[in-house]
Protein backbone atom coordinates (compact mmCIF):
# COMPACT_ATOMS: atom_id res chain seq x y z
CA UNK A 1 0.00 0.00 0.00
CA UNK A 2 1.33 3.45 -0.95
CA UNK A 3 2.64 5.67 1.85
CA UNK A 4 0.05 8.37 1.24
CA UNK A 5 -2.73 5.80 1.68
CA UNK A 6 -1.25 4.51 4.91
CA UNK A 7 -1.16 8.08 6.21
CA UNK A 8 -4.79 8.95 5.46
CA UNK A 9 -5.75 10.28 8.87
CA UNK A 10 -8.65 12.53 7.92
CA UNK A 11 -12.14 11.37 8.74
CA UNK A 12 -14.18 9.88 5.87
CA UNK A 13 -16.63 12.31 4.29
CA UNK A 14 -19.33 9.63 4.60
CA UNK A 15 -19.60 5.82 4.40
CA UNK A 16 -18.34 4.66 1.01
CA UNK A 17 -20.42 3.08 -1.74
CA UNK A 18 -19.41 1.89 -5.22
CA UNK A 19 -21.89 1.47 -8.06
CA UNK A 20 -20.62 -0.34 -11.14
CA UNK A 21 -22.99 0.33 -14.02
CA UNK A 22 -23.81 -2.58 -16.38
CA UNK A 23 -20.68 -3.46 -18.32
CA UNK A 24 -18.35 -2.21 -15.55
CA UNK A 25 -18.74 -5.19 -13.22
CA UNK A 26 -15.18 -6.48 -13.71
CA UNK A 27 -13.36 -3.21 -13.08
CA UNK A 28 -15.80 -2.45 -10.25
CA UNK A 29 -14.92 -5.70 -8.51
CA UNK A 30 -11.19 -4.99 -8.81
CA UNK A 31 -11.63 -1.50 -7.36
CA UNK A 32 -13.68 -2.98 -4.54
CA UNK A 33 -10.99 -5.62 -3.92
CA UNK A 34 -8.29 -2.98 -3.40
CA UNK A 35 -10.47 -0.81 -1.17
CA UNK A 36 -11.59 -3.64 1.12
CA UNK A 37 -8.03 -4.89 1.58
CA UNK A 38 -6.48 -1.47 2.17
CA UNK A 39 -9.05 -0.56 4.79
CA UNK A 40 -8.62 -3.81 6.67
CA UNK A 41 -4.84 -3.29 6.75
CA UNK A 42 -4.92 0.40 7.63
CA UNK A 43 -4.25 1.45 11.21
CA UNK A 44 -5.78 4.73 12.35
CA UNK A 45 -6.24 6.35 15.70
CA UNK A 46 -9.65 7.53 14.51
CA UNK A 47 -11.14 4.09 13.89
CA UNK A 48 -13.10 4.28 17.13
CA UNK A 49 -14.70 7.52 15.94
CA UNK A 50 -18.36 7.37 14.99
CA UNK A 51 -17.43 8.65 11.53
CA UNK A 52 -15.66 5.35 10.90
CA UNK A 53 -18.87 3.33 11.21
CA UNK A 54 -18.98 0.84 8.31
CA UNK A 55 -15.44 1.87 7.37
CA UNK A 56 -14.25 -1.75 7.11
CA UNK A 57 -16.64 -3.86 5.06
CA UNK A 58 -16.50 -7.03 3.03
CA UNK A 59 -17.67 -5.08 -0.01
CA UNK A 60 -18.56 -1.50 -0.89
CA UNK A 61 -20.50 -2.52 -4.01
CA UNK A 62 -24.12 -1.42 -4.30
CA UNK A 63 -26.43 -3.77 -6.18
CA UNK A 64 -28.15 -2.03 -9.10
CA UNK A 65 -29.68 -3.10 -12.40
CA UNK A 66 -31.49 -1.59 -15.36
CA UNK A 67 -34.19 -3.95 -16.72
CA UNK A 68 -35.85 -3.21 -20.06
CA UNK A 69 -39.32 -3.67 -21.43
CA UNK A 70 -39.98 -5.28 -24.80
CA UNK A 71 -40.27 -1.84 -26.40
CA UNK A 72 -36.72 -0.94 -25.36
CA UNK A 73 -37.82 1.33 -22.50
CA UNK A 74 -35.97 0.84 -19.23
CA UNK A 75 -35.78 1.78 -15.57
CA UNK A 76 -33.03 1.95 -12.96
CA UNK A 77 -33.37 -0.09 -9.76
CA UNK A 78 -31.23 0.04 -6.60
CA UNK A 79 -31.62 -3.03 -4.42
CA UNK A 80 -30.22 -1.65 -1.15
CA UNK A 81 -30.10 1.55 0.84
CA UNK A 82 -27.76 4.34 -0.28
CA UNK A 83 -28.89 6.88 2.29
CA UNK A 84 -25.98 8.98 3.57
CA UNK A 85 -23.35 7.29 1.39
CA UNK A 86 -20.46 8.86 -0.49
CA UNK A 87 -21.26 7.21 -3.83
CA UNK A 88 -18.89 6.64 -6.76
CA UNK A 89 -20.66 5.52 -9.93
CA UNK A 90 -18.41 3.85 -12.52
CA UNK A 91 -19.77 4.04 -16.04
CA UNK A 92 -18.35 2.89 -19.39
CA UNK A 93 -20.58 4.44 -22.02
CA UNK A 94 -18.60 2.75 -24.81
CA UNK A 95 -19.29 -0.86 -23.85
CA UNK A 96 -20.78 -2.11 -27.12
CA UNK A 97 -20.65 -5.75 -26.00
CA UNK A 98 -23.86 -5.40 -23.97
CA UNK A 99 -27.16 -5.89 -25.76
CA UNK A 100 -30.86 -5.69 -24.94
CA UNK A 101 -33.98 -7.03 -26.63
CA UNK A 102 -36.26 -4.57 -28.40
CA UNK A 103 -39.24 -5.78 -30.45
CA UNK A 104 -37.72 -9.26 -30.47
CA UNK A 105 -34.31 -8.15 -31.75
CA UNK A 106 -31.00 -8.02 -29.91
CA UNK A 107 -29.75 -4.42 -30.00
CA UNK A 108 -26.19 -3.42 -28.97
CA UNK A 109 -26.07 -0.70 -26.34
CA UNK A 110 -24.95 2.65 -27.69
CA UNK A 111 -23.27 5.44 -25.67
CA UNK A 112 -26.68 7.10 -25.50
CA UNK A 113 -28.18 3.96 -23.94
CA UNK A 114 -25.44 3.77 -21.29
CA UNK A 115 -25.76 7.47 -20.52
CA UNK A 116 -29.53 7.11 -20.13
CA UNK A 117 -29.03 4.19 -17.70
CA UNK A 118 -26.59 6.32 -15.69
CA UNK A 119 -29.24 9.02 -15.35
CA UNK A 120 -31.80 6.38 -14.35
CA UNK A 121 -29.62 5.20 -11.47
CA UNK A 122 -28.98 8.79 -10.34
CA UNK A 123 -32.74 9.34 -10.40
CA UNK A 124 -33.28 6.14 -8.39
CA UNK A 125 -30.85 7.43 -5.74
CA UNK A 126 -33.43 10.16 -5.25
CA UNK A 127 -31.17 12.62 -3.44
CA UNK A 128 -30.59 10.21 -0.54
CA UNK A 129 -26.81 9.91 -1.01
CA UNK A 130 -24.54 12.34 0.82
CA UNK A 131 -22.40 12.91 -2.30
CA UNK A 132 -22.32 11.50 -5.84
CA UNK A 133 -19.20 11.28 -7.99
CA UNK A 134 -19.38 9.87 -11.52
CA UNK A 135 -16.25 8.03 -12.68
CA UNK A 136 -16.48 7.96 -16.46
CA UNK A 137 -13.05 6.93 -17.83
CA UNK A 138 -13.87 7.95 -21.40
CA UNK A 139 -16.08 11.00 -21.41
CA UNK A 140 -19.51 10.71 -23.01
CA UNK A 141 -19.55 12.64 -26.30
CA UNK A 142 -16.05 13.87 -25.48
CA UNK A 143 -15.16 14.27 -29.15
CA UNK A 144 -18.06 16.69 -29.65
CA UNK A 145 -16.36 19.20 -27.38
CA UNK A 146 -16.49 22.39 -29.43
CA UNK A 147 -18.68 24.12 -31.96
CA UNK A 148 -17.30 24.70 -35.46
CA UNK A 149 -20.66 25.47 -37.08
CA UNK A 150 -24.34 25.36 -36.19
CA UNK A 151 -24.10 22.11 -34.26
CA UNK A 152 -24.73 20.66 -30.83
CA UNK A 153 -22.36 20.77 -27.86
CA UNK A 154 -23.18 17.32 -26.53
CA UNK A 155 -20.43 16.84 -23.96
CA UNK A 156 -20.95 20.22 -22.31
CA UNK A 157 -24.72 19.66 -22.22
CA UNK A 158 -24.27 16.21 -20.64
CA UNK A 159 -21.94 17.52 -17.93
CA UNK A 160 -24.36 20.29 -17.04
CA UNK A 161 -27.24 17.82 -17.01
CA UNK A 162 -25.45 15.51 -14.57
CA UNK A 163 -24.63 18.41 -12.26
CA UNK A 164 -28.27 19.50 -12.43
CA UNK A 165 -29.31 15.98 -11.34
CA UNK A 166 -27.23 16.21 -8.16
CA UNK A 167 -23.82 14.88 -9.22
CA UNK A 168 -21.08 16.70 -7.30
CA UNK A 169 -17.99 15.74 -9.31
CA UNK A 170 -16.91 14.08 -12.55
CA UNK A 171 -13.73 12.00 -12.83
CA UNK A 172 -12.47 11.14 -16.29
CA UNK A 173 -9.23 10.02 -17.93
CA UNK A 174 -7.38 11.76 -20.75
CA UNK A 175 -10.23 13.95 -21.95
CA UNK A 176 -10.15 14.62 -25.69
CA UNK A 177 -10.12 18.33 -24.85
CA UNK A 178 -9.58 19.13 -21.14
CA UNK A 179 -11.07 22.59 -21.67
CA UNK A 180 -14.46 20.91 -21.47
CA UNK A 181 -14.17 21.60 -17.72
CA UNK A 182 -15.32 25.13 -18.57
CA UNK A 183 -18.84 23.71 -18.97
CA UNK A 184 -19.08 23.17 -15.17
CA UNK A 185 -16.58 25.68 -13.71
CA UNK A 186 -18.02 25.67 -10.16
CA UNK A 187 -18.09 21.87 -9.75
CA UNK A 188 -15.48 19.16 -9.47
CA UNK A 189 -13.95 17.86 -12.69
CA UNK A 190 -10.77 15.77 -12.59
CA UNK A 191 -9.05 14.88 -15.85
CA UNK A 192 -6.51 12.20 -14.90
CA UNK A 193 -3.67 11.07 -17.14
CA UNK A 194 -2.72 7.36 -16.85
CA UNK A 195 0.90 8.01 -17.87
CA UNK A 196 2.45 5.96 -15.07
CA UNK A 197 0.17 2.99 -15.70
CA UNK A 198 0.98 3.12 -19.43
CA UNK A 199 4.75 3.27 -18.93
CA UNK A 200 4.63 0.52 -16.30
CA UNK A 201 2.69 -1.77 -18.64
CA UNK A 202 5.11 -1.03 -21.49
CA UNK A 203 8.31 -1.79 -19.57
CA UNK A 204 6.73 -4.97 -18.15
CA UNK A 205 5.54 -6.15 -21.57
CA UNK A 206 8.77 -5.15 -23.35
CA UNK A 207 11.55 -5.49 -20.76
CA UNK A 208 14.25 -5.15 -23.43
CA UNK A 209 13.21 -1.62 -24.44
CA UNK A 210 15.96 1.00 -24.03
CA UNK A 211 14.76 4.34 -22.67
CA UNK A 212 17.28 6.96 -23.73
CA UNK A 213 17.70 9.56 -26.48
CA UNK A 214 19.80 7.25 -28.62
CA UNK A 215 17.26 4.44 -28.77
CA UNK A 216 13.77 5.88 -28.20
CA UNK A 217 11.50 8.71 -29.36
CA UNK A 218 7.95 9.82 -28.61
CA UNK A 219 5.69 10.56 -31.57
CA UNK A 220 2.60 12.79 -31.39
CA UNK A 221 0.12 11.79 -34.12
CA UNK A 222 -1.16 15.37 -34.50
CA UNK A 223 -0.93 18.84 -33.01
CA UNK A 224 -3.86 18.14 -30.68
CA UNK A 225 -1.88 15.42 -28.89
CA UNK A 226 1.26 17.51 -28.39
CA UNK A 227 0.74 18.19 -24.66
CA UNK A 228 0.46 14.46 -24.05
CA UNK A 229 3.57 13.79 -26.13
CA UNK A 230 5.54 16.56 -24.40
CA UNK A 231 4.81 15.03 -20.99
CA UNK A 232 5.85 11.54 -22.10
CA UNK A 233 9.07 12.82 -23.66
CA UNK A 234 9.89 14.96 -20.61
CA UNK A 235 9.48 12.23 -17.98
CA UNK A 236 11.32 9.68 -20.14
CA UNK A 237 14.06 12.14 -21.16
CA UNK A 238 13.78 11.43 -24.90
CA UNK A 239 13.08 13.47 -28.04
CA UNK A 240 9.66 14.24 -29.48
CA UNK A 241 8.46 14.23 -33.07
CA UNK A 242 5.00 14.95 -34.48
CA UNK A 243 2.75 14.65 -37.49
CA UNK A 244 0.31 17.20 -38.77
CA UNK A 245 -2.76 16.35 -40.80
CA UNK A 246 -3.45 17.91 -44.19
CA UNK A 247 -7.22 17.83 -44.69
CA UNK A 248 -9.51 18.44 -47.63
CA UNK A 249 -11.78 21.15 -46.27
CA UNK A 250 -13.95 21.13 -49.40
CA UNK A 251 -15.39 17.71 -48.51
CA UNK A 252 -17.20 16.37 -45.43
CA UNK A 253 -17.36 12.61 -44.86
CA UNK A 254 -19.06 11.18 -41.74
CA UNK A 255 -19.12 14.67 -40.26
CA UNK A 256 -15.40 15.34 -40.75
CA UNK A 257 -13.04 16.70 -43.38
CA UNK A 258 -11.01 13.75 -44.73
CA UNK A 259 -7.25 13.59 -44.15
CA UNK A 260 -5.26 13.98 -47.36
CA UNK A 261 -1.84 13.16 -45.90
CA UNK A 262 0.19 12.96 -42.68
CA UNK A 263 3.38 15.04 -42.68
CA UNK A 264 6.20 14.30 -40.21
CA UNK A 265 8.09 17.00 -38.31
CA UNK A 266 10.99 16.18 -36.02
CA UNK A 267 14.37 14.54 -35.61
CA UNK A 268 15.56 11.50 -37.54
CA UNK A 269 13.79 8.33 -36.41
CA UNK A 270 16.07 5.88 -38.23
CA UNK A 271 17.06 2.95 -36.03
CA UNK A 272 15.03 4.14 -33.03
CA UNK A 273 12.10 2.56 -31.21
CA UNK A 274 9.07 4.82 -31.28
CA UNK A 275 6.10 5.29 -28.95
CA UNK A 276 3.04 6.85 -30.59
CA UNK A 277 0.89 8.38 -27.84
CA UNK A 278 -2.73 9.45 -28.28
CA UNK A 279 -5.99 9.53 -26.36
CA UNK A 280 -7.90 6.95 -28.40
CA UNK A 281 -8.06 4.51 -31.29
CA UNK A 282 -11.33 4.66 -33.21
CA UNK A 283 -10.92 2.81 -36.50
CA UNK A 284 -7.12 2.88 -36.18
CA UNK A 285 -6.55 3.83 -39.82
CA UNK A 286 -4.70 7.06 -38.96
CA UNK A 287 -2.28 5.56 -36.45
CA UNK A 288 -1.52 2.60 -38.73
CA UNK A 289 -0.86 5.04 -41.58
CA UNK A 290 1.64 6.79 -39.31
CA UNK A 291 3.31 3.48 -38.49
CA UNK A 292 3.77 2.74 -42.20
CA UNK A 293 5.27 6.19 -42.82
CA UNK A 294 7.61 5.87 -39.83
CA UNK A 295 8.78 2.47 -41.05
CA UNK A 296 9.53 4.09 -44.42
CA UNK A 297 11.75 6.49 -42.45
CA UNK A 298 13.70 3.44 -41.14
CA UNK A 299 12.21 3.38 -37.63
CA UNK A 300 12.82 0.27 -35.52
CA UNK A 301 9.98 -1.11 -33.33
CA UNK A 302 6.79 0.94 -33.03
CA UNK A 303 4.60 0.88 -29.92
CA UNK A 304 1.15 2.48 -29.86
CA UNK A 305 0.05 3.77 -26.46
CA UNK A 306 -3.51 5.10 -26.38
CA UNK A 307 -5.73 5.52 -23.37
CA UNK A 308 -8.82 4.07 -25.05
CA UNK A 309 -9.04 1.43 -27.75
CA UNK A 310 -12.44 1.31 -29.43
CA UNK A 311 -11.39 -0.58 -32.60
CA UNK A 312 -14.66 0.44 -34.26
CA UNK A 313 -13.83 -1.30 -37.54
CA UNK A 314 -12.43 -4.54 -36.15
CA UNK A 315 -8.97 -5.92 -35.51
CA UNK A 316 -8.00 -7.19 -38.96
CA UNK A 317 -6.09 -4.04 -39.94
CA UNK A 318 -3.99 -4.33 -36.80
CA UNK A 319 -3.41 -8.05 -37.38
CA UNK A 320 -2.10 -7.24 -40.85
CA UNK A 321 0.11 -4.39 -39.60
CA UNK A 322 1.58 -6.68 -36.92
CA UNK A 323 2.26 -9.47 -39.39
CA UNK A 324 4.03 -7.02 -41.71
CA UNK A 325 6.14 -5.67 -38.84
CA UNK A 326 4.71 -2.16 -38.83
CA UNK A 327 3.72 -2.34 -35.15
CA UNK A 328 5.12 -4.27 -32.18
CA UNK A 329 2.58 -3.60 -29.41
CA UNK A 330 -0.67 -1.72 -28.89
CA UNK A 331 -1.41 -0.68 -25.30
CA UNK A 332 -4.82 0.58 -24.18
CA UNK A 333 -6.50 0.81 -20.80
CA UNK A 334 -9.51 -1.08 -19.49
CA UNK A 335 -11.32 2.24 -19.06
CA UNK A 336 -13.46 1.07 -21.97
CA UNK A 337 -14.50 -2.51 -22.60
CA UNK A 338 -11.96 -4.99 -23.93
CA UNK A 339 -13.28 -7.97 -25.83
CA UNK A 340 -11.92 -11.48 -25.31
CA UNK A 341 -10.95 -11.46 -28.98
CA UNK A 342 -8.72 -8.43 -28.38
CA UNK A 343 -7.17 -9.90 -25.22
CA UNK A 344 -6.07 -12.92 -27.23
CA UNK A 345 -4.12 -10.84 -29.77
CA UNK A 346 -0.35 -11.22 -29.46
CA UNK A 347 0.18 -7.54 -30.25
CA UNK A 348 -2.21 -6.28 -27.54
CA UNK A 349 -1.35 -5.29 -23.96
CA UNK A 350 -3.96 -4.24 -21.39
CA UNK A 351 -3.25 -1.33 -19.05
CA UNK A 352 -5.22 -1.77 -15.82
CA UNK A 353 -6.76 1.40 -14.29
CA UNK A 354 -8.56 -0.27 -11.39
CA UNK A 355 -5.86 0.28 -8.76
CA UNK A 356 -5.41 3.91 -9.80
CA UNK A 357 -9.15 4.54 -9.57
CA UNK A 358 -9.22 2.84 -6.16
CA UNK A 359 -6.45 5.21 -4.97
CA UNK A 360 -8.46 8.21 -6.13
CA UNK A 361 -11.73 6.96 -4.59
CA UNK A 362 -10.09 6.12 -1.26
CA UNK A 363 -8.37 9.51 -1.06
CA UNK A 364 -11.45 11.52 -2.03
CA UNK A 365 -13.63 9.61 0.43
CA UNK A 366 -11.27 10.91 3.13
CA UNK A 367 -11.60 14.43 1.71
CA UNK A 368 -7.83 14.43 1.20
CA UNK A 369 -5.86 16.00 -1.64
CA UNK A 370 -5.25 13.93 -4.78
CA UNK A 371 -2.51 16.26 -6.08
CA UNK A 372 0.16 13.62 -5.55
CA UNK A 373 -1.91 11.12 -7.52
CA UNK A 374 -2.30 13.53 -10.42
CA UNK A 375 1.47 14.07 -10.81
CA UNK A 376 3.10 10.65 -11.30
CA UNK A 377 6.57 11.89 -12.32
CA UNK A 378 8.21 10.72 -9.09
CA UNK A 379 6.62 7.26 -9.39
CA UNK A 380 7.71 7.01 -13.03
CA UNK A 381 11.32 7.82 -12.13
CA UNK A 382 11.29 5.23 -9.33
CA UNK A 383 9.80 2.63 -11.68
CA UNK A 384 12.40 3.24 -14.39
CA UNK A 385 15.22 3.16 -11.84
CA UNK A 386 13.89 -0.11 -10.43
CA UNK A 387 13.72 -1.61 -13.90
CA UNK A 388 17.27 -0.44 -14.64
CA UNK A 389 16.11 1.95 -17.37
CA UNK A 390 17.72 5.01 -15.81
CA UNK A 391 20.59 5.51 -13.39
Amino acid sequence: MADYLENLTTLPFAPLGIIAMPGCEEIGKRIDYYLTNWRKERDSEFKADASFVAYERDTYMIDVYCPRFGSGEAKGVIRQSVRGLDLYIICDVFNHLLTYKMYGQQVPMSPDDHYADLKRIITAIGGKARRITVVMPMLYEGRQHRRTGRESLDCAAALQELIGMGVDSIITFDAHDPRIVNAIPTHGFENIMPTYQMIKALVNAVPEINIDKNHLMIISPDEGAMNRGIYFSSVLGVDLGMFYKRRDYSVVINGRNPIVAHEYLGADVAGKDLIIVDDMISSGDSVLDLAVKLKELKANDIYICTTFGLFCEGLEHFDEAYEKGYIKKVLTTNGTCISQELLEREWFCKVDLSKYIAYVVDTLNHDASISELLDPSTKINKLLAKKGKIK
